[in-house]
């Protein structure tokens, strides 16, 4: 099997994808002023990356596979195969102006600074889906059609409509407007800061989570694919993990029927006689969200309940169907 190149990310959502790597598999080793992380696999090699970078790396076929915002992905325009939503770094971007304006959308004032013939500035990280969300507002396609906006780096503008400008922010784009931009398009977990710099969100762009993501001619590469779903697998064991718990009870005989039919589980209990008669052991995993409804009834039927969260849960016919397929 080849050597298979897995690009993770560094920045914002790097905390929480160490988190699932560790839950994933059994040696994580980042050392301090490397970007190379060692797992203990010796045929996948790990390496950190800014997440805006990974898609196109990934799709360049530079890396296998990638863990990269959803968000990224769709400002890239990257075509690659996106395996598994990692269900962590949830976030939102979205169009936030000063308080002090009265516009309820971008595209109120779109309009109203036609009218004025003033030039509406906008500042962002993502300035491709920032253009084509301007673009798809109706105020916007009846003044100017399909003009692209001017999108303004410090290296290059391109774009025909100077009417509407996106100006690419290095950071800290919250605090831009007034002064320098009217609006921002901006990720925000809470909307926290964007309230402490007197901004109102007017619109949601997109919602985005972490993703990991696959060049889809190493998917088809046979060298590379089993271990590709190697990673799939592991890192959906520690998605799925998280949401469940597994149980271990004991309960009379006389209550097992009762237990069972109350009991929900991932599959089936496993049910192992205990060496006094009269009593079992019962050994299941059930979701996360199902347990607070279960202890007041587990509480008159069982007893020596012990509860683990599992590191992973590995829906191995499940991963076997997608790598087959």
């Amino acid at each position: 099997m080849t050597l298979v190149k897995f690009a993770v990310p560094k920045g914002s959502i790097e905390e929480a994808t160490f988190k699932i790597l560790e839950r994933s598999w059994t040696r994580v080793v980042k050392r301090d002023r490397t970007y190379r992380v060692l797992l203990d696999d010796p045929l996948i090699s790990v390496k950190m990356l800014r997440p805006q970078e990974i898609p196109n790396l990934v799709f360049a076929g530079l890396y296998d596979v990638g863990i990269t915002g959803r968000d990224w992905v769709k400002e890239t325009n990257s075509d690659v195969e996106i395996l598994l939503d990692l269900e962590y770094g949830k976030i939102k971007l979205v169009v936030a102006i000063p308080d002090s304006y009265h516009f309820k959308s971008l595209d109120e004032m779109i309009l109203a600074y036609a009218k004025k013939k003033k030039i509406l500035r906008i500042s962002s990280e993502y300035l491709n889906t920032t253009a084509k969300f301007i673009m798809q507002c109706k105020n916007y396609k009846k003044l100017y059609g399909t003009k692209t906006p001017v999108i303004v780096t410090p290296w290059l503008s391109q774009g025909s409509n100077k009417n509407v400008q996106i100006f690419l922010s290095f950071g800290a784009t919250e605090a831009k407007p007034p002064e320098d931009v009217d609006a921002i398009v901006d990720v925000t977990e809470t909307g926290t800061t964007l309230t402490q710099n007197q901004l109102k969100i007017v619109e949601t762009v997109v919602e985005s989570t972490a993703v990991l993501i696959a060049n889809k001619v190493s998917l088809k590469d046979k060298s590379k694919r089993g271990k590709i779903y190697d990673i799939v697998t592991m890192l959906r064991g520690a998605v799925e993990g998280k949401k469940h718990l597994h149980l271990f009870l004991n309960v009379k005989e006389e209550n097992l029927d009762k237990l069972l039919h109350e009991l929900p589980s991932l599959k089936q209990p496993t049910i192992s006689p205990l060496s006094e008669k009269g009593w079992y052991g019962i050994n299941t995993v059930i979701p996360k969200s199902e347990f607070h409804k279960m202890i007041p009834k587990l509480r008159k039927i069982a007893q020596g309940l012990v509860v683990h969260e599992p590191k992973q849960i590995l829906a191995l016919e499940e991963i076997k169907r997608d790598e087959e397929s």
